[in-house]
């Protein structure tokens, strides 16, 4: 093992959503929010390692996993939803590279993006054979990647840390959803937002988990000082294994040579322009096509790429320095540093991303320095006692605290998730041992409570990105749950409403709402 490392830690979560055909505008809206994330994410990534398992370059990075991810690249009517995406997508740039035909430049850039679009399509049905979750698992049995589950469905643990049978359901059904598609029980754990408050960690120790991962300031602001800082894995005082991360700087994507990714098509042409990617009239959503980077001049993508290129080089020469005054202040120890991506956020808005990622890669492995997983980083062998510390508490998430998550915009969320986990739990206790339909309905409320609870809605709206989806996402989950309670209490129910919003949602389909129930 070398004795410089580097960690990159990439979190893949995506919020649930369920394409409604039915209801073409939210159609396209929601479809398009995820497929952009399937062309411009998990395709790339996929595409990197095969990559890097040609050419044999020994680069292994950790990955998040939630259980809505995984339940939507899994999910049949979202694999076609893409491919017909796709077609539209297609269409649609094979009149742009027609219509700007005149320009050389901006035909460049057109023929680039539906070049792009026929990759993803290939990639996806020939390459991958619409099994994304499969290839990531291959990738993981050869220890290409480490695979870190998280809350079943990204809840913010600070805002629960005080409920301790919330807590538990989302630990178990984040770590159950990794193990039923990946057929392993992970090491890791990632707390979403690098969200820590104290005593989590006897949870996560609860239900077999190795080790988290810790904002840097939440090492550092220690009760007890870490002797070696952040380069080294210290111990929580249950002995859990604890590792801390840097959050990657993502103002480096502001460069004028950079694609300006809010700069879209979408809101620059008309309705017939834009058919068939934009079939509604009254609806508009982003086409993944710019041509003006981020300094208002035209888009060069060779430009772009060799930018991307050498602020990988200078990232990693920063980090390799830092790795050798660390070492040398600790006396010639092994250490590392760990750097966490947000990779929906960063692929959404950085078109040059993996360009970055990829030569951060291959730079590092060039130095000589290790990239590896957290796994690789613990010493099973106890020849060395690691410290144990009591951390602080803090995230990743707005200004280090969380604080974007119950803002202004925000807050009034907080009162309806709190006050419906409060009545989840009350109804677990008053029907402990119920089966047939009692136990159907309470599966569907603990359910949709859950996916209200997912922290990312909060975070869109805090930050007006789909701000309307999101909140409409989380009303039409509150009022959901609000309708099983009051089934319940009344001991009737519309078996129409029932199923179907039993049939609406293809996540958790092993969903048991004992997992509520008080521990003792």
């Amino acid at each position: 093992m070398s004795s410089k490392n580097l960690v990159f830690l990439l979190n893949l979560h995506h919020p649930y959503i369920k394409l409604d055909k039915e209801n073409f505008p939210r159609y396209e809206e929601e479809g398009t929010l995820f497929f952009r994330a399937i062309s411009k994410l998990y395709l790339p990534l996929l595409n990197m390692l095969s990559k890097f398992e040609k050419e044999r370059i020994s680069a292994k990075f950790a990955l998040v996993f939630s259980a809505p991810i995984c339940a939507l690249l899994d999910d049949e009517d979202v694999k076609s939803g893409y491919n017909e995406w796709l077609d539209s997508l297609i269409e649609f740039a094979e009149k742009e590279v027609a219509r700007t035909k005149k320009n050389s430049a901006l035909n460049s850039v057109a023929r680039k993006n539906r070049d792009e679009a026929l990759r993803c399509k290939r990639d996806f049905n020939d390459v991958y054979g619409r099994d994304l979750l499969g290839a990531f698992s291959n990738f993981a049995k050869k220890d290409f990647v480490e695979i870190l589950a998280t809350c079943g469905t990204y809840m913010f643990v600070p805002h629960f840390c005080d409920m301790p049978e919330i807590l538990n359901a989302q630990v178990e059904s984040g770590l159950y959803a990794v193990r039923t598609c990946f057929g392993r029980n992970p090491a890791g754990f990632f707390l979403p937002e690098m969200g820590y408050a104290p005593e989590v960690e006897n949870v996560l120790k609860l239900y077999g988990v190795e080790y988290t991962v810790l904002p840097r300031h939440s090492f550092l602001f220690s009760k007890i000082p870490p002797q070696d800082g952040i380069f080294a894995p210290a111990k929580f005082q249950n002995s859990l294994d604890a590792f801390a991360s840097v959050k990657f700087n993502s103002e480096i994507a502001a460069n004028p040579l950079y694609k300006n990714t809010k700069c879209d098509l979408a809101w620059e042409l008309s309705h017939g322009e834009l058919f068939p990617f934009v079939r509604d009239e009254g609806s508009r959503h982003a086409s993944t096509f710019s041509y003006k980077n981020n300094g208002g001049d035209s888009y060069d993508e060779a430009a772009a790429i060799e930018r991307a290129k050498c602020d990988a080089r200078d990232f990693v020469e920063a980090k390799t320095a830092l790795l050798s005054k660390a070492q040398e202040a600790l006396d010639g120890e092994q250490v590392f540093v760990g750097t966490y991506f947000d990779g929906v956020s960063l692929s959404r808005n950085w078109a040059e991303f993996f360009e970055f990622l990829e030569c951060s890669l291959r730079e590092a492995v060039s130095r000589g320095v290790k990239v590896v997983g957290f796994s690789d980083l613990i010493d099973k062998s106890g020849k060395k006692e690691r410290q144990k510390i009591i951390p602080y508490l803090a995230a990743y998430s707005g200004s280090r605290y969380g604080e974007n998550l119950v803002s202004n915009a925000n807050n009034w969320m907080m009162r309806y998730l709190r006050k419906s986990s409060e009545r989840l739990v009350d109804l677990v206790s008053r029907f402990p041992d119920d089966g047939g339909l009692k136990a159907r309905l309470l599966n569907l409320g603990a359910r949709e409570l859950m996916l209200a609870q997912d922290c990312t809605l909060a975070k869109m709206i805090d930050s007006n990105t789909y701000a309307n989806f999101a909140s409409e996402c989380f009303r039409r989950r509150i009022v959901s749950f609000s309708n099983v309670y009051e089934a319940l209490g009344k001991n009737t129910v519309s078996t129409e409403w029932f199923c179907s919003l039993e049939k609406a949602h293809a996540i958790f389909p092993w969903m048991n709402y004992r997992i509520f129930a008080k521990k003792h």
